[in-house]
């Protein structure tokens, strides 16, 4: 249950008390319009009412408890509207709210348990009879046995046997013709079963929505006999929505990349969502939209501490070095708010089912020139890998995904994260790696004292990098490398690199160098890149 918080503001029509003789009159509503937040989602109910001269209180049970009471709006038409009671404790019972569809699917699963239950009885008083025909022929197999049968007649003993034998045969077909049966029932059972299990689930995809719901009372008065419609607006917390897109790279002589755009919903607010009105916003309500307070920040000045001069574990933590962290289809219209909101409005009814349905919606498709170029981080990889970069001149906020797809030449590469992309801004994505541009990087090192007299120590390393191209194109390329840096004095370190880097401090990333240039079918580029660190006798390389 969702509690009212703990201070509200309450309108001033809610203190018009109500007069004595008002009656209540039960509505029903349905959802016509829901906005849905990247976490949240608004809902709006909509109730046709008719009410005669006076003061009347129209009760609406359709909330479901999700529904946080303290942001339920209403709004009546065709009457003037008073107070708005709710209450998510002792409400009264909704009565049979049931739709034809879930009766019929109710009805169905009932028929199929009574057709399993008269197949498992008559299973039962099959093998019931098969049991009655096995004790008959153990009867049989002790008829005879022991001194009943002493000084009978061989011609009555020849009588019994016959007998005996008969009523043997007899019931042994009995046993077996019982169990043939009980096989073939046992066969539409399952078949039963099955049935059975189906319309269950057939019923469970109706009733999906849950079984606690909220009272909302608004008054109205009416100075005569009149008809109108009561809108009810709330908030839920469980539902929301996500941005997915695939993303197309084609190459030839006019290379093109495009992004269809599309979200995933979801909602388990306890109701389903039928044939509604629905909108995507952008809009984060459940986040932060007030700016930080800044508190003041006092100073104060203490005789200096004397440490003790014993190794502590603060030390050797602080020291200890850390790890590196096709087809047409529907879209929805987009509305921007000052460019700070969007709203994405679907043109068709969408129904959503609560805790069961996730449903993709188009949010429209863009098209953009892209810039390819072949990435290699030697470093780590032995072949280059194709992006594609391009500048977000859609005038649109391109929404962050935990999973935009990539394909290329309609072929599907992966499947990535991707951060937002501003009206103007630039981004990259990644196509695969194109296994004919290879790259490789071999390292030699010298470390040790340069002398006695200087008191150093020194490391040396040279890279030698090699990019060869066995594809059958051309390839812009880029080659990302690095070479440590120094924020200590003491630490000192130089660095060449022929030929020199067309970057460095590639994205304000110290040390990491790019080298820009184009390789043709064939032909191979080298890069020499080496640096010297130097340091005190008495200190260690971290």
């Amino acid at each position: 249950m969702h509690r009212f918080a703990a201070i509200c503001v309450i309108p001033a029509f809610a203190l018009i008390p109500l007069a004595a003789a008002a009656d209540v009159i039960r509505v029903d509503s349905r959802i016509t319009d829901v906005t849905v937040y990247p976490e949240g989602a608004k809902v709006t109910r909509v109730a046709a009412y008719s009410v005669p001269a006076g003061e009347h209180r129209l009760r609406l049970l359709d909330l479901p408890d999700t529904a946080l009471l303290d942001m339920v709006r209403a709004k009546v038409e065709g009457a003037r509207m008073g107070s708005v009671t709710m209450r998510e404790d002792f409400v009264p019972p909704r009565g049979d709210q049931d739709s034809d569809v879930v009766k019929a699917a109710r009805a169905e699963v009932e028929r199929a348990e009574d057709a399993l239950r008269g197949k498992q009885d008559e299973a039962a008083a099959l093998r019931l009879a098969r049991d009655a025909a096995e004790t008959r022929i153990g009867f049989l197999k002790q008829l005879g046995q022991g001194e009943t049968l002493d000084g009978v007649s061989a011609e009555t003993l020849r009588d019994m046997a016959r007998m005996v034998g008969e009523e043997t045969l007899a019931a042994r077909q009995a046993v077996l013709e019982a169990e043939a049966k009980a096989r073939l029932v046992d066969r539409e059972i399952d078949d039963l079963q099955q049935a059975l299990d189906e319309a269950r689930q057939a019923l469970a995809a109706l009733e999906t929505g849950g079984d606690d719901y909220n009272l909302v009372e608004v008054s109205v008065s009416a100075e005569a006999a009149t008809e109108g419609v009561l809108s009810v607006t709330y908030f839920t917390r469980d539902a929301g929505w996500a941005a997915v897109n695939d993303a197309y790279l084609s190459l030839g002589d006019a290379p093109g990349l495009r992004l269809d755009r599309g979200a995933m919903i979801w909602q388990g607010s306890g109701e389903n969502w039928d044939d509604v009105a629905l909108t995507l916003s952008t809009s984060e309500p459940s986040g932060q939209f007030e700016p930080s307070e800044v508190h003041p920040w006092r100073r104060r000045i203490e005789e200096p501490f004397q440490p003790v001069l014993k190794r502590s574990l603060a030390m050797d933590m602080a020291e200890a070095p850390m790890a590196a962290p096709e087809p047409m289809i529907e879209e929805a219209r987009v509305m921007s708010f000052h460019g700070l909101i969007f709203n994405y409005a679907y043109p068709k009814p969408v129904s959503l089912a609560s805790g069961a349905d996730g449903v993709r919606i188009a949010l429209g498709a863009l098209d953009f020139a892209p810039e390819i170029k072949a990435v290699a981080a030697p470093l780590w990889d032995s072949t280059a890998f194709l992006t594609a970069g391009f500048t977000n001149g859609s005038g649109e906020l391109l929404l962050p995904t935990q999973a935009t797809q990539l394909f290329l030449e309609g072929e599907y590469v992966g499947s990535m994260a991707t951060d937002q992309v501003a009206a103007g801004a630039e981004a990259r994505l990644p196509f695969g790696a194109i296994d004919g541009l290879q790259v490789s990087r071999v390292v030699t090192r010298n470390e040790g004292d340069t002398g006695i007299l200087s008191k150093s120590n020194e490391e040396k390393e040279t890279a030698r990098i090699e990019v060869e191209n066995l594809t059958g194109r051309a390839w812009p390329v880029r080659v990302l490398d690095r070479v440590p840096y120094s924020e200590q004095e003491d630490l000192v370190i130089t660095w060449q690199a022929r030929p020199t880097p067309s970057v460095t401090d590639v994205d304000d990333k110290k040390g990491v160098l790019a080298w820009d240039f184009d390789i043709a079918p064939g032909a191979s580029r080298q890069i020499e890149l080496s640096h010297r660190i130097q340091w005190p006798q008495d200190m260690e390389l971290r």
